[in-house]
């Protein structure tokens, strides 16, 4: 068993990558962009978040400082990198999947479960884009606060969910929709 992506993913993903100039559509196109801007802040956030708890134990440590606000803002920071950048690993296939049903499946077979799992996953992500927007309405209108001392707006870690959710579900819609145009062309 490898641990990796799947045959058929890959090389799906490998043929859009290929014909990227001339069969994606315009949305394909802009998602590419907003997912290599999210990635590249999500790579910030990261190392910004490394940065606050490394100076959070060394303030710590060494100068026996509490600080109130760095756990809650590396949360911060690593909730949204992880929810933001979830479309950006969407295009690649890199989330968890069941490597060992790929190799007993025909090419045809692996196909319709890619699109099954791929429907299946919109179904699951809208939903949780809907009620994170529900969420985030109501932290902004009723300013909701972390409990914390520090006490920062709820509305921050809400809206990068929210908007993360909705990268992803976007995603997943246009691969779903990049299947079924594959399907119904010609070979």
């Amino acid at each position: 068993m490898s641990h990796g992506l799947d045959a058929v993913e890959t090389a799906q993903s490998a043929a859009s990558v290929v014909k990227a100039t001339d069969a994606d559509t315009f949305a394909d196109r802009v998602m590419a962009v907003i997912n290599h801007i999210v990635v590249l802040l999500s790579s910030i956030a990261l190392v910004v978040a490394s940065g606050v708890l490394t100076y959070s134990v060394i303030t710590r440590y060494f100068l026996h400082l509490s600080t109130d606000w760095q756990d809650e803002t590396a949360v911060f920071l690593i909730v949204g990198a992880v929810f933001m950048s979830a479309a950006a690993i969407q295009v690649r296939r890199g989330h968890v999947a069941i490597e060992a049903v790929v190799g007993l499946m025909s090419p045809r077979a692996n196909r319709v479960r890619v699109l099954l799992v791929d429907v299946a996953s919109l179904a699951f992500c809208g939903f949780f884009a809907w009620k994170s927007w529900t969420l985030l309405y109501e932290a902004v209108e009723e300013n909701f606060h972390s409990g914390s001392t520090w006490g920062p707006p709820l509305w921050i870690p809400y809206s990068l969910m929210t908007v993360g959710m909705t990268l992803l579900s976007l995603q997943l819609l246009l691969q779903i929709v990049a299947q079924l145009r594959r399907r119904n062309t010609p070979p």
